[in-house]
């Protein structure tokens, strides 16, 4: 069952969010980044993709709020984040529009989301945890979710690097590694491969939940390591990329942007990832992008990120990783 529904100054109609509401989601969410002004713009396909692909029994998972003309002014969701390598864990998102803001509407919507997130931890018999990703300049939401028991568990950091007068040593690998373009055919040995790299294998994304997200993935710019030691090819590092180019006037530039970057444990300390992103950049230049970007998830606040450092890789901005242990 799902918790009592929000009672708020702001008298809006709440119920679940349906899938003939994707066109208002999207309408909301459009309001709430204009004024906003976050550095990225979603899209009316990212809604669809996150509705049927990530949000998972609207009717028990969500919550919309109407007002009286029937426009939709906040919602939330639960996700159930299945792959997880340990504890069992929700995200949380959500929204509301700037002109019901400051009527206690944000409060009582991450107030539902708390209480479902609760309940559907508790059904997993073990502790978990509730996890909120909250942008470095939002102190408002920031605050919110401290008041409702969140606290620091991890930071987010987006890097970017110029491509103009690329200049890169050429990254030559030990025999028999091979660093080659990805294909479908290797997709699904790319999944295996991220669930061990990021996991256990027992822990997996499953093979629907891989595809999400792929609306903006360019294959050409995606390249694997493999090790051919035996005649059956080891998936040993993988990159994955896509194109934002909805993004791109918000920002300012263009860019090619790392989504998935990973190298399995026996192979590491090869420069695997090293020779990844670097092709990488290289396939951006040659595509035009002015920049390659890609973001890092880190335990505590860093001022030097290795690797990235070494590339010429600078910040951009920030999150923090909100979490609640039940």
């Amino acid at each position: 069952m799902s918790p009592a529904l929000p009672d708020t100054d702001a008298p809006l109609v709440w119920r679940p969010l349906q899938a003939a509401d994707m066109e208002c989601l999207y309408a909301l969410l459009r309001r709430i980044e204009e004024h906003d002004n976050p550095p990225y713009r979603s899209t009316r396909e990212e809604v669809s993709d996150s509705a049927l692909t990530q949000w998972t029994d609207l009717d028990t998972n969500s919550l919309a709020g109407f007002d009286a003309e029937g426009t939709l002014r906040a919602f939330g969701v639960v996700i159930d984040a299945e792959g997880r390598r340990a504890a069992p864990r929700t995200l949380l998102e959500g929204g509301v529009d700037p002109t019901v803001r400051h009527r206690g509407v944000g409060r009582a919507v991450l107030t539902w989301q708390v209480d479902r997130a609760k309940e559907m931890l508790a059904a997993a018999g073990e502790p978990g945890r509730v996890i909120v990703h909250v942008e470095d300049d939002m102190s408002s939401t920031a605050d919110l979710v401290e008041r409702h028991g969140f606290a620091p568990g991890g930071f987010h950091t987006e890097m970017r690097r110029a491509l103009s007068g690329l200049e890169l040593e050429e990254v030559t690998l030990d025999r028999p590694l091979e660093l080659v373009p990805w294909t479908i055919e290797l997709d699904d040995a790319v999944r295996l491969a991220h669930g061990e790299a990021f996991g256990t294998g027992a822990h997996a994304p499953s093979a629907e939940r891989w595809q999400e997200g792929r609306t903006y993935f360019v294959p050409e710019w995606s390249f694997l390591v493999l090790d051919r030691t035996s005649d059956r090819a080891q998936v040993a590092g993988y990159l994955l990329c896509s194109k934002y180019e909805q993004d791109w006037p918000i920002l300012g530039w263009s860019e090619g942007y790392v989504d998935i970057l990973g190298v399995r444990a026996p192979w590491r300390g090869r420069r695997i990832a090293t020779a990844l992103v670097t092709r990488a950049m290289r396939a951006f230049a040659e595509a035009g992008m002015e920049y390659a970007a890609l973001g890092l998830d880190h335990a505590a606040k860093e001022e030097n990120f290795g690797l990235f450092d070494k590339l010429g890789f600078t910040p951009t901005r920030g999150s923090t990783t909100y979490v609640l242990q039940v």
